[in-house]
C-alpha cells in the first residue's frame, strides 16, 4: 500500500475520507503486470474528483506508484483512492485542503469458473438506493447503500438495487445489462449508481458491432422479461445471470460474444 507515493498504511484521523467519506475510488484489475485499462479508470477518477470539486493527483505521478507496485503485485486487485484531505471539524472543506491519495492492493478473487460460462444466480435486494443527482455515476466512498444490500445477499453471487421509485439501477458491484430482441439495454444512472469502466466498455463495442443501444429507465418486470441478461465489474468482467428469483436462462450468447470481444 502506498499512502501519497510512501509506502505505509496510515491516514490522519482528521482526514476527510475517514471523517465523512469525503472522496472517491476506482478499482481495476492487473494480470501479468499488466494494469487493465488504466487510462480509462483514471479518467473516470478525474471525472469523479472534478465533481466534489477535488483536486485530482496528476496521471503520471499516479501511474509511475502504479509501476512501482506492479514488480511485487503482478496479478492483484488495485483499489486507487483520492479523499479531500486534512481539515478542521465540520462539514465545510478547506479552500486549500491538499488531497490524499492512496493504493490498495489485495489478491485476485477466486469465483467458481462455472459463473462466467454457465451463468449465476441474482437476486432483488430490499434496500432502495436513494436519489441524488449530484453524485450519480460517482464512485464516491460513500458505500454504505452497498454494504448494506450486500448483507442481505450473502447466499447469492449478487443482488439487484432498484431506486425508490422501483426502477432497476444495477447490482450491488456490479452493472446491469438486458438483451430484449436485437437491443442492448442498461439502465439510466443519472439519478443514482456508479457508471462503471466495465460498462462503458461494452456500450462502446455495442456500437461498434452496430447493435442498437439504449440508456433509459428500466423496469423490473421488463428487466424479467428479458431475453437474456448480464453483469458487469472491472474484476470479474462479465458475469451472465442464469438465474432471478424464479427465472432461469440458459441463453448467455451475446454476453459470451461481448465478454470474449472485449478479452481480445
Amino acid at each position: 500500500m502506498l499512502v501519497n507515493g510512501v509506502a505505509g498504511n496510515l491516514i490522519s484521523i482528521r482526514d476527510r475520507g475517514l471523517l465523512y467519506g469525503d472522496g472517491v475510488f476506482r478499482t481495476l484489475r492487473v494480470l501479468a503486470g499488466q494494469p487493465q485499462h488504466w487510462p480509462l479508470h483514471y479518467k473516470k477518477l478525474q471525472h469523479d474528483c472534478a465533481a466534489l470539486g477535488m483536486d485530482c493527483p496528476d496521471f503520471d505521478r499516479l501511474s509511475a506508484e502504479l509501476s512501482l507496485l506492479l514488480a511485487e503485485h503482478p496479478d492483484a486487485v488495485f483499489k486507487v483512492i483520492v479523499t479531500r484531505g486534512l481539515s478542521a471539524r465540520g462539514y465545510t472543506p478547506a479552500s486549500d485542503a491538499t488531497p490524499t491519495h492512496i493504493w490498495d492492493v489485495t489478491p485476485l478473487p477466486v469465483y467458481p469458473g462455472a459463473w462466467a460460462t454457465q451463468g449465476i444466480t441474482m437476486r432483488l435486494c430490499e434496500l432502495r438506493l436513494s436519489s441524488q443527482p449530484r453524485l450519480a455515476g460517482i464512485k464516491h466512498l460513500n458505500r454504505l447503500e452497498n454494504v448494506l444490500a450486500a448483507a442481505e445477499c450473502t447466499d447469492v453471487a449478487e443482488g439487484l438495487l432498484l431506486d425508490a421509485n422501483g426502477l432497476v439501477i444495477e447490482g450491488v458491484r456490479s452493472n446491469v445489462f438486458m438483451i430484449s430482441g436485437a437491443r442492448l439495454i442498461t439502465p439510466d444512472l443519472s439519478r443514482c449508481g456508479v457508471a462503471g469502466v466495465q460498462r462503458d466498455r461494452v456500450i462502446a463495442y455495442a456500437g461498434k458491432i452496430g447493435m442498437p443501444v439504449e440508456v433509459r429507465d428500466v423496469e423490473l418486470a421488463e428487466l424479467s422479461a428479458a431475453d437474456e441478461l448480464f453483469l458487469t465489474n472491472s474484476v470479474f468482467g462479465i458475469w451472465p445471470v442464469a438465474q432471478f428469483e424464479r427465472q432461469r436462462r440458459t441463453d448467455f450468447s451475446h454476453a459470451i460474444q461481448i465478454r470474449a470481444a472485449l478479452e481480445a
